[in-house]
């Protein structure tokens, strides 16, 4: 998660120079991508020191391009305060969770990050990411005959991840989220949290479920899959688009600009769908929910 540390388990780069001296947002956008540099030395620490041996990984061309065209997906007021305050990406194998954005120290006042990617999901594309991750957060006996699948298109699953990372160098900068508050301490709300949370980790009473909270963000522990369509159906309850978007306020904000800008402005479907046996019995898609609509107000700073 985040405060000090934020956890989280197409164009082409090379355009052909254009006519004029104005830069296109998208070939400025892409050269964010050009700010890789190794991880820093505090993130290359803090896997070791949990028995980790995280490496650095050099990316190919292909590779690259990739990244560059994830940041070209960006929201506008993505673009513009990464381009102030993203010190570098980095990108490490045997990386134990999906990526990490963290606060890199500077010889003034001014905020940068660093953002490092587990280099795996280059590769992946979102629905295989998001299938992988959706189902981590479940026990799955023998012969339960369950799974678990989203679908979220094939785009990149880089773009998703950078999505959510970015925001939360948004929030850090901006403060979408109260930031005088941590863990059990009530801090004034700000707009998005209003009525949501009631503190950082602590959802308002009406949006609290016994069931989820046995849940993995809540609880930190797996249930068993027989649960799952139980969960879903409490989710849905909720104005939160994910299990993940539980855990705390910049968890919620993250993960709901990444889902809205994946649906809504980059024409993908975001769907979680239970199987038992091979046969769909409940299906969940977040942004059709009248709770989770409400909150879209709160997301046009991303696109003004």
């Amino acid at each position: 998660m985040m405060r000090r540390f934020f956890t989280y388990l197409f164009f082409s780069l090379f355009i052909p120079m254009a006519l004029h001296a104005q830069i296109p947002e998208s070939r400025s956008s892409a050269a964010l991508a050009e700010r890789i540099k190794s991880a820093p030395d505090e993130v290359f620490n803090k896997f070791r020191e949990a028995g980790m041996q995280p490496v650095d990984h050099i990316l190919t061309a292909k590779e690259k391009d990739k990244v560059a065209k994830a940041f070209t997906m960006l929201s506008p007021l993505h673009s513009k305060i990464l381009k102030q305050h993203l010190h570098s990406i980095s990108f490490m194998d045997n990386m134990p969770n999906t990526a990490l954005t963290s606060p890199v120290e500077t010889t003034d006042s001014s905020q940068k990050f660093n953002i490092t990617f587990r280099a795996e999901i280059i590769n992946e594309t979102v629905s295989q990411w998001a299938t992988w991750k959706e189902n981590t957060y479940y026990t799955f006996p023998e012969g339960s005959g369950m799974e678990i699948t989203i679908d979220a298109g094939e785009l990149d699953a880089m773009v998703y991840v950078l999505l959510h990372e970015a925001t939360h160098v948004v929030d850090a900068v901006l403060a979408l989220t109260p930031h005088s508050g941590e863990g059990d301490t009530v801090a004034a709300p700000t707009a998005f949290t209003r009525g949501i949370w009631h503190t950082a980790n602590v959802p308002e009473k009406a949006f609290i479920s016994p069931l989820l909270e046995t849940t993995r963000f809540r609880s930190g522990k797996q249930v068993p899959v027989s649960d799952a369509p139980k969960i879903y159906k409490d989710l849905q309850k909720t104005p939160f688009v994910s299990l993940y978007s539980t855990a705390a306020w910049f968890e919620d904000l993250a993960e709901l600009v990444a889902i809205y800008h994946l649906t809504a402005k980059l024409n993908q479907p975001f769907q979680v769908s239970v199987k038992q046996n091979s046969k769909e019995i409940m299906s969940f898609e977040p942004m059709k929910s009248k709770l989770v609509k409400k909150r879209l107000e709160q997301l046009k700073v991303f696109y003004d």
